[in-house]
């Protein structure tokens, strides 16, 4: 028994009950469009319930951007007494001071790592699924179905790119695309315009010029090993991360970014 099987099958448990809702409603259990509103059901509740984890970010984000010039302003005080340990002292004093001051939570990123077990813990889920294994509340006649389910006549049990004729690569293909253009938009246009990249270590500011074609390059080798269930996740999954990143980027920027400064300009002009 794994530790993440608690969390497989509370997946399997909202997988299983839309099921069940959506063929009371007259959908059919078998048609491939049940089965991908059973799997956006999922992308919805897990990332309700993660939402004050989404929210704590944003907040730590404006945090960091408010203490940063006040830090900076404090390295440069203490810069020349580095060998001395009451300078020591008195800079992480003041450090502590400066963070509390502001809000920055010393946990830093922390919370969102919770997100990492649901994520490994789906993955399981839907390749167990695609095996024909039955998890959690998922009987196996829903198992049956999900197996025999299909996305234009590719099964959404099926994995990589390579399968039955051009079709096949072409729903395979086209899915993980539309997943990596998603999350490139996303991290290229959306999250690095919210990021403080200003007197930021170089190291940082080529992780986050970069970030966007390895999350994109990421998903689409990633595509060609999961099932076509798990590319249907993503997909849903990066709308609601686009949705919700510009949400952000327009409404809550942080401080000191491009998106800010956007903010400004159309308050001014309004104003």
């Amino acid at each position: 028994m794994s530790l993440l099987d608690p969390v497989s099958h509370a997946l399997a448990a909202v997988v299983a009950t839309t099921h069940d809702g959506l063929t009371a409603l007259g959908a059919d259990p078998d048609s491939g469009a049940t089965w991908v509103l059973c799997i956006a059901a999922v992308v919805v509740v897990v990332r309700t319930l993660v939402l004050p984890i989404a929210v704590h970010g944003v907040r730590l984000a404006h945090a960091n951007a408010r203490a940063r010039p006040h830090l900076a302003e404090l390295q440069k005080r203490f810069k020349e007494r580095s060998g001395d340990p009451k300078a020591a002292r008195e800079f992480m004093e003041e450090r502590r001071r400066i963070t509390e001051e502001h809000g920055v939570s010393r946990w830093g990123c922390l919370p969102l790592l919770v997100q990492i077990p649901v994520w490994i813990a789906l993955y399981h889920l839907l390749a167990n699924l695609a095996r024909g294994q039955q998890v959690g509340l998922m009987d196996a006649a829903q198992v049956a179905s999900l197996r025999e389910a299909t996305i234009a006549g590719v099964p959404l049990a099926d994995t990589g790119y390579l399968g039955e004729g051009v079709a096949h690569l072409a729903v395979v293909a086209g899915l993980a695309a539309t997943a990596a253009l998603l999350s490139y938009a996303t991290q290229r246009w959306l999250v690095r315009q919210n990021t403080v990249l200003t007197d930021a270590p170089e190291v940082m500011v080529t992780v986050q010029n970069i970030m966007p074609l390895v999350s994109a390059g990421g998903m689409l080798l990633a595509g060609g090993v999961v099932p076509v269930a798990l590319l249907v996740y993503w997909v849903c999954s990066q709308v609601w991360t686009m949705a919700q990143s510009a949400v952000v980027w327009r409404w809550f920027p942080t401080p000191g970014s491009q998106a800010a400064g956007r903010l400004e300009a159309r308050t001014a002009a309004r104003a």
